[in-house]
């Protein structure tokens, strides 16, 4: 893998990306409005932005209240959040403290409150390799989902959508569902945004899915740990490294996009309804069992045949 992304900053910065949906911190009761930010009005949720980012503000809020009325009618459920759009002079006042210094990272604070960049910057242009050194079919995707009209590349379009990947932890949070594996957690997350934006805005889909397919077709020699036991057992403590955990998170986005392809968006309501329901423990086999009956067989296939899925 190391070919197509050097840089250890990368690794660390995918562990953090999709780790922990929170970092831990208590949940205010009342959200504050840091200074100097501004409040956008007219939205279902709070939206702060700093001064001079109120059209980034509004294209962020657009989006997100567009899929939180598609998952208030598929789910019939909405959190309740707080989202700062912030320019780099505002990050450090509003982020979780282990990310500081990494401005650009989107990520919850706690159920509640979730930090987003309002300007490109070196965190996400450090993403992409040279796009001349990839091959061929790989840069034709690149070019596509990320580039630019005067010949240069962002990587907004696929950490805008991370938002709602984010967003998606206040949902099974909030309402209470029960994951059951570390696995699911994130899986579900990854099935929500996959659904939402094939259902809404296909046209995002190349901005969604090229990230996750650069690091899947770098393929497995290095890596150590490759099996959904090894995942959940070193989960907790990153035990598996976070080079290592970037290709798991990867995998998993690729999964959501099969299962979506399997079954359609009948697939988010069943599962949002099933770990509603099943508050109880159950094994391995009762689990995949009961992914296969009451939802779908391909959410049970991302255990059953977790090696074979590309």
């Amino acid at each position: 893998m190391t070919h197509l992304l050097p840089g250890k900053i990368i690794y660390v910065a995918l562990a953090l990306w999709f780790c922990n949906p929170s970092f831990g911190q208590d949940v205010p009761k009342k959200v504050p409005k840091p200074d100097p930010l501004e409040e956008l009005k007219g939205f279902t949720q709070t939206y702060y932005y700093s001064p001079g980012h109120q059209g980034r503000a509004k294209s962020i809020a657009v989006l997100m209240e567009s899929a939180g009325k598609y998952f208030q009618r598929e789910i019939e459920f909405t959190p309740q959040t707080t989202i700062y759009i912030l320019a780099p002079q505002d990050w450090k006042s509003v982020a979780a403290k282990p990310l500081h210094d990494v401005y650009g990272f989107p990520h919850n604070i706690d159920d509640v409150r979730l930090a987003i960049a309002a300007e490109d910057n070196d965190f996400w242009r450090s993403f992409l390799p040279p796009v001349e050194q990839l091959p061929p079919p790989m840069a034709l995707q690149v070019k596509k989902a990320y580039g630019k009209t005067d010949g240069s590349y962002t990587m907004m379009p696929f950490f805008d959508l991370l938002a709602l990947h984010e967003m998606g932890h206040s949902y099974t949070s909030q309402a209470g569902l029960k994951m059951h594996r570390y696995w699911m957690g994130e899986l579900f997350v990854n099935i929500m945004l996959h659904t939402y934006i094939a259902e809404n805005q296909p046209e995002l889909l190349p901005a969604l899915e090229t990230f996750p397919n650069l690091v899947i077709g770098a393929g497995t020699a290095e890596f150590k740990f490759t099996s959904l036991e090894d995942f959940e057992r070193l989960y907790p403590t990153l035990g598996m490294g976070a080079k290592n955990y970037g290709w798991y998170q990867c995998k998993l986005h690729s999964a959501a996009k099969n299962i979506y392809n399997a079954g359609g968006d009948a697939i988010l309501k069943k599962l949002w309804k099933a770990l509603q329901t099943h508050q109880e423990e159950m094994t391995d086999k009762e689990f995949a069992n009961m992914l296969k009956t009451e939802v779908h067989p391909s959410v049970a296939n991302v255990y059953l045949t977790w090696d074979k899925i590309d």
